[in-house]
């Protein structure tokens, strides 16, 4: 979580050897490194509250003359909050800029995309429809999905699924003369792709000074690797504790490694969470216990427990332990 439980939402996630990141609503970026934002290449808004989504300009204004396209999702209505933003700000002096933004509305049954070009002034862009069946985007080493909650208003929680992990042990790289290096993201790639055993990795070696190419066989770097499950993140920001709610939540963040969950409010303020559409530390460990997630990290809690954060945190363990 880029800020403090009290803070707006904005939850980084970072892809190893990628050098890109995702980021899971945009909240306040006040004291985040650019260079930490500038790895964003995918984000996902949950709602459009002004504590979900303050942060866009931030971001945009950071991205603006970069050859850069960032991929944006939110909840029905999406489309009209992205076109409304930037439509507030005067393109005139930005025709050379390389930056787009591909804006995508995610609806129950459909996902309707449209790409904003900075070189166009942001004018809107053809708009594109697919189907949506709980899978915004898929790759050969990651998944990511998303469900639609009550919060009086639709939003949105997410998932991403590592398909598998791949640990390289750089001691028997060594041992087979094999330098590390950027010519690892490309046999892993391979290796999420499931490319044949006779595919062949090119391995730049140093030989006095000079750099020459040795082409392996991907089977025979198999024994520098090993394979294991991949990583589950979940999150999940405000929603009411409803029956439909529960039963979505406990889908999507079921055996999840890591569950971010909202915790506004304390389970003896619970009427306050209802009018507000939020659950309660009690409720968050409840969900937490009933999709067998490993680990539960809450947040988004409500100013009036400043002083008190502990009793949050304690309420939603002894819910997560049972």
């Amino acid at each position: 979580m880029l800020n403090a439980p009290f803070g707006d939402p904005a939850l980084f996630v970072e892809v190893l050897w990628e050098r890109r990141a995702l980021l899971f609503d945009l909240g306040d970026f006040t004291g985040i490194r650019p260079a930490k934002l500038l790895k964003v290449s995918h984000a996902f808004v949950s709602h459009t509250h002004i504590d979900h989504f303050i942060g866009f300009d931030a971001l945009l204004r950071l991205m603006l003359n970069r050859e850069k396209v960032l991929k944006i999702y939110g909840p029905p209505g999406f489309l009209t909050n992205i076109q409304g933003k930037l439509s507030g700000y005067t393109w005139n002096l930005t025709a050379e800029y390389p930056f787009s933004v591909q804006a995508a509305e995610v609806h129950p049954d459909r996902i309707l995309t449209r790409t904003f070009h900075c070189h166009d002034r942001f004018a809107p862009g053809e708009g594109e429809e697919k189907v949506f069946r709980g899978v915004l985007g898929e790759d050969p080493q990651m998944l990511i999905m998303a469900t639609h909650l009550d919060h009086l208003i639709p939003c949105l929680a997410f998932a991403v699924k590592e398909r598998f992990h791949i640990n390289v042990h750089k001691e028997i790289l060594t041992k087979m003369g094999l330098p590390a290096g950027p010519w690892l993201k490309e046999f892993k790639m391979a290796v999420w792709r499931g490319a044949e055993k006779d595919f062949r990795i090119q391995v730049p070696l140093k030989d006095r000074g000079s750099i020459l190419i040795r082409e392996l066989p991907l089977a025979s770097l198999q024994e520098a690797i090993t394979i294991t499950p991949g990583q589950k993140i979940v999150y999940v920001s405000d929603c009411r504790f409803s029956e439909e709610n529960v039963g979505k939540i406990i889908k999507l963040a079921e055996g999840a490694d890591l569950f971010f969950c909202e915790a506004a409010f304390l389970e003896k303020d619970r009427k306050r969470a209802e009018e507000r559409a939020h659950l309660t530390a009690r409720q968050a460990g409840e969900l937490a216990r009933k999709a067998g997630v490993k680990k539960l990290n809450i947040f988004h809690f409500s100013p009036k427990y400043e002083k008190n954060a502990d009793l949050l945190y304690r309420e939603a363990e002894e819910a997560f332990q049972g």
